[in-house]
């Protein structure tokens, strides 16, 4: 399966800019799920310098500065991705044991066991604390196969957690997200993060999109789609799985990867400096996942 990318974010500013520089993470990155076919991003104004690399974590990142005095900033990004066929189910009963994964994780020398350690790491915004250790450890008996456990702790995530858009913000310490039980999806990624530390497995943060499946017999609204952001955890032996407790899902065709790293402030879509522009902006974000068929037909 192919898809079709856009993400534009435009912001507005009360006063002129007179420069910028910015960083963005939305192109995707390739993985055993994904391949980027291509990917390019539309600036407006123009930039007077851009380029691209990959940072710390393999992500591609877009750097741009514009010199220019400006009122309004458009980023569009456009990316074709193909989609590789997966299992339709993973045998999470068997594996490695939470006991032989801590044991692993402790005394293990292998390379991917020690670069997996620095995501054990306190990180800007996740910093465990005992109530997170005592909410999870239930699910996390020495015997048990780890990701089955990892599986029981995303599902009681969503069903004990509330989607509210409202609630929470950027700065909103996931002590609050854990008393009110409420958050959105970033939350809920970081507070599994932050579970999973605590009792010593390693675990990051995903950023990417979700396609979003009309009712039957419903057109797809164009732009009904969103930023979205999911963890993966690591268990020695077997490499890296995700897992989406949003939606109870584990990620599969409909989850595109854009980013991974320690926590959201790794992996922000776009972030950066400005001079000038006032005490207020307007910022609006679209992002349209389309299957490459239906945009060709529409």
């Amino acid at each position: 399966m192919r898809y079709h990318i856009t993400h534009t974010t435009h912001y507005q500013y009360a006063a002129p800019v007179g420069r910028c520089y910015n960083l963005a993470h939305t192109a995707p990155r390739d993985t055993e799920r994904q391949t980027c076919l291509h990917s390019r991003i539309h600036l407006k104004p123009d930039a007077g310098f851009s380029n691209e690399r990959l940072d710390y974590f393999g992500n591609r990142v877009f750097y741009f500065a514009i010199p220019d005095s400006h009122r309004e900033l458009t980023i569009t990004a456009e990316s074709e991705l193909l989609m590789h066929p997966q299992p339709t189910a993973l045998a999470l009963d068997f594996g490695t044991s939470c006991q032989e994964a801590l044991q692993q994780m402790r005394y293990s020398r292998l390379p991917d066991v020690l670069l997996a350690r620095e995501y054990l790491l306190n990180s800007p915004m996740i910093r465990p604390f005992e109530a997170l250790r005592a909410y999870a450890q239930s699910s996390f008996s020495p015997e048990r196969p780890l990701l089955a456990a990892v599986r029981e702790l995303s599902a009681r995530i969503y069903q004990d957690f509330k989607y509210d858009p409202g609630f929470t913000n950027l700065t909103t310490p996931l002590e609050q997200v854990l008393e009110h039980k409420r958050g959105v999806c970033q939350d809920f990624a970081h507070l599994a993060i932050a579970c999973l530390r605590a009792l010593g497995y390693p675990a990051r943060y995903v950023s990417g999109y979700l396609e979003t499946l009309p009712p039957p017999g419903q057109p797809k609204m164009i732009g009904a789609d969103a930023s979205h952001a999911w963890f993966a955890v690591y268990s020695p032996g077997e490499g890296w799985f995700e897992f989406d407790p949003t939606n109870n899902q584990i990620p599969a065709g409909q989850h595109i990867v854009t980013a991974w790293g320690r926590d959201y402030s790794d992996v922000t879509p776009l972030s950066g400096v400005i001079f000038g522009g006032g005490d207020s902006h307007q910022l609006s974000v679209g992002v349209t996942v389309a299957r490459l068929s239906e945009s060709r037909t529409s």
